[in-house]
């Protein structure tokens, strides 16, 4: 039985090779797998999770490692994944502080319609596939199917380099947030998408086309999280030392379907659960979220853990 005939997660979008060179060691570059929907999804096989990843790499030897990576962490890659001419790479520069800066090579076109099984009970994607055409569109129309059975969560994950003009990406990626229930973004998003607007500004116009659930990391600062039902708070971060950033905002959506999935909130049948969460609930679920991502940014990579490593 595979994971895909079980109710599960089903993440859609780039499984790439992060080609990491440090501050420290710049002719050494590390080659790790990564990509935000693939870092999704392997935080949530680490978690415990069942959880699918429908993406695009090609039959090489990055894409053997991809392959290994994403089993080795409990992740399902479907079959369809596997048909690119080449495994795309994402060439991540760190800085003395740790934050990451990125040159891509990528081919994301996925054959078209992306397969989303009734047993997928929460969907995710973002990123860099929810722009790059074609794949873009098959993404969009994948969620559009999915969220009749399912939740859908989504993060932008701007990737300036790549995007075009900010005005044009941001259209773009407002199709998507109109078909989420929940949203993860960061204030670093935020800002080049839009130019500097208002962080509330933007989450109210968000929360106002449809999601339950609006969430805006802001680094060293914690969370802002905002609900659709007028919640509004702030998480305060925990004292951790930054190793690097990369992964970081990945393991915190994974962290926060993971608990999400525990609370039973999945599946179309939980939407309306969702937009009137107690605040306890919303907490909790942040708090979670926090914790995984506390853990990838103490160590090199997207290095998600594992579940006995949380308390």
């Amino acid at each position: 039985m595979t994971v895909q005939s079980e109710p599960h997660v089903l993440a859609i979008g780039e499984a790439l090779i992060d080609v990491v060179v440090t501050y420290e060691q710049p002719d050494f570059p590390v080659e790790i797998p990564g990509g935000s929907p693939a870092n999704v999804a392997m935080t949530l096989g680490r978690l415990g999770r069942p959880v699918a990843l429908a993406t695009w790499f090609g039959a090489d030897t990055r894409g053997r490692l991809i392959d290994f990576h994403m089993n080795d962490s409990g992740v399902h890659v479907t079959p369809a994944s596997r048909g690119a001419s080449h495994t795309s790479t994402a060439l991540a520069r760190l800085d003395a502080s740790g934050a990451a800066s990125y040159t891509f090579d990528l081919e994301w076109a996925p054959t078209a319609p992306i397969e989303v099984p009734s047993t997928a009970q929460v969907l995710e994607a973002g990123s860099i596939s929810a722009i790059i055409e074609p794949g873009a569109s098959a993404v969009l129309d994948a969620l559009a199917r999915g969220r009749e059975h399912a939740l859908v969560f989504f993060d932008p994950n701007a990737r300036p380099s790549i995007m075009g003009e900010p005005e044009e990406a941001l259209t773009s990626l407002e199709r998507f947030i109109a078909l989420a229930d929940v949203v993860k973004v960061s204030d670093e998003d935020i800002e080049w998408l839009t130019g500097g607007a208002s962080i509330d500004e933007v989450v109210d116009r968000w929360l106002g086309m449809g999601p339950a659930l609006v969430v805006v990391t802001l680094g060293k600062h914690g969370s802002d999280v905002a609900t659709a039902s007028g919640l509004r708070f702030t998480k305060t971060p925990s004292d951790v030392k930054i190793v690097d950033t990369v992964g970081a905002g990945d393991a915190f959506m994974g962290g926060m379907i993971d608990a999400m999935w525990g609370m039973g909130l999945r599946g179309a049948d939980a939407r309306e659960a969702l937009r009137s969460l107690p605040e306890e609930q919303v907490r909790a679920i942040i708090d979670r979220a926090s914790a995984v991502s506390d853990v990838t940014v103490s160590r090199k990579g997207a290095n998600p853990p594992w579940a006995h490593e949380l308390s």
